[in-house]
């Protein structure tokens, strides 16, 4: 269990730290900056209509989203959402994506469109800003083809299940989505918190990660799958380990299949299992594991996302692009709040979020039970529990947010002397 935990909070990492080089990549390029207003633009036209009392019937009225209806307060709150999973990826450097979804269901977002949506900010996000030409030398062609070939049946059967799960009842639909979601965030969550309160107790070094660089030894299950010699067999780690590693094909696609599946069940782009399944079960070493989980990630995260959802209705453009927006304003401003604020206490914000993410899914369920007939309570009470759950979130995530930005606006004179220090020590060198 805490080597998969381990596993899980170093694919978070490794994907906190893609998402900060593409918000700095889009943010310091003239050119992606104004394809970011194009983009934009059409998300301006239907809040400047409201303002003006009249909600045109194109994109981001009501008669564009048959599964929902758009209102500009679940807009406005998809901005915030983005800001907040900014905030705790640039800030904790990890699980920024892990409330995304749960927070746009919150909002009213039904689970397949909060799905879909979270899977096309991320591939929107990774076309504008990614620089995947820096990780070539990370990535090994054999590993990520059969990889990705598992990944794309993956993706295309966790979309048949989320769409078929939906026609048959939105309902089931949500409960399926919060399910699994109270199952992931719970076991983080509370991991990180046990794990906080361990690291508080023995004074180790705040911001020391568990699982940072990977080893180079194998589990007992990574030798075991590397033992079994069906072809193709992939050499792989040849710098690494004399002679190389060996391990199937058929294993590696199996293993993107069931992340690809995952993925586009909760749309959080796959690369929480990557690690996890290349470290753990294949024997990857963590440095080729980080240029494919990247690669994956944006072929998972399109393909799912036009192929799977865009093309059947389920992604909310509006909420999508407002997403990108606040999550690249929330990272720039978590990244430098990390220079003023103790290790220890991202740890506890980071167990803090994931568990109100855990929270608000948990108290979800009731409502989608007594909506099934499958628990006998009022409706009434199980939308209060609901209710609650929400409100026990956001302000959970509101707080640590306030706090972020206060912590900044605070501490902006002790920036500027680092940056200054950090510009001189530059100009002596």
């Amino acid at each position: 269990m805490r080597a998969l935990y381990n596993s899980l909070m170093e694919a978070s990492r490794a994907h906190a730290r893609w998402e900060m080089e593409v918000s700095n990549t889009i943010l310091k390029d003239r050119k992606k900056l104004l394809i970011l207003l194009a983009l934009f633009l059409p998300v301006l036209i239907p809040a400047i209509a409201h303002a003006a009392g009249v909600l045109p019937d194109f994109i981001g009225s009501k008669s564009s989203y048959g599964p929902t209806f758009y209102t500009p307060g679940i807009f406005y709150g998809s901005m915030a959402v983005g800001v907040i999973a900014g905030l705790i990826t640039g800030c904790i450097g990890a699980g920024g994506g892990f409330v995304i979804t749960p927070a746009l269901m919150s909002l009213g977002v039904k689970g397949i469109l909060a799905v879909g949506t979270d899977m096309f900010h991320i591939f929107a996000k990774a076309i504008m800003g990614t620089t995947i030409h820096k990780k070539l030398g990370n990535v090994h062609v054999g590993l990520a083809i059969a990889f990705l070939v598992g990944s794309g049946l993956g993706v295309t059967g966790g979309g048949i299940v989320n769409r078929e799960l939906f026609n048959y009842s939105p309902v089931l639909s949500n409960l399926v989505i919060s399910s699994v979601y109270v199952i992931m965030l719970g076991f983080l969550g509370f991991y990180a918190l046990y794990d906080y309160i361990k690291a508080s107790k023995s004074k180790a070094p705040a911001n020391q990660g568990d699982a940072h660089g990977g080893s180079t030894g194998l589990t007992n299950l990574a030798v075991k799958v590397q033992s079994v010699n069906i072809p193709p067999m992939i050499t792989f780690d040849n710098d690494i380990t004399p002679g190389g590693r060996k391990v199937s094909g058929v294993f590696v696609a199996i293993c993107g299949a069931v992340v690809g599946f995952m993925a586009a069940i909760l749309g959080v782009g796959g690369g929480f299992l990557t690690f996890p399944a290349f470290v753990y079960i294949l024997g990857v070493s963590s440095f080729t594991t980080v240029g494919t989980d990247i690669l994956q990630i944006i072929f998972t995260a399109g393909y799912g996302s036009i192929a799977q959802y865009a093309v059947y209705g389920y992604v909310f453009y509006t909420l999508a692009i407002g997403m990108l927006v606040g999550s690249l304003l929330g990272i720039q401003l978590g990244a430098v709040t990390t220079k003023v604020v103790p290790g220890i206490k991202i740890r506890a914000f980071y167990a803090l979020a994931i568990l109100a993410g855990f929270v608000n899914r948990l108290f979800a369920l009731p409502d989608s039970l007594q909506q099934m007939n499958y628990i006998s309570m009022a409706p009434e009470t199980s939308k209060l529990i609901a209710n609650i759950g929400t409100v026990i979130f956001f302000a959970i995530v509101g707080i640590f947010a306030a706090w972020i930005i206060i912590t900044f606006i605070t501490n902006i004179p002790l920036l500027r002397a680092q940056s200054a220090g950090t510009a001189e020590e530059g100009v002596r060198h």
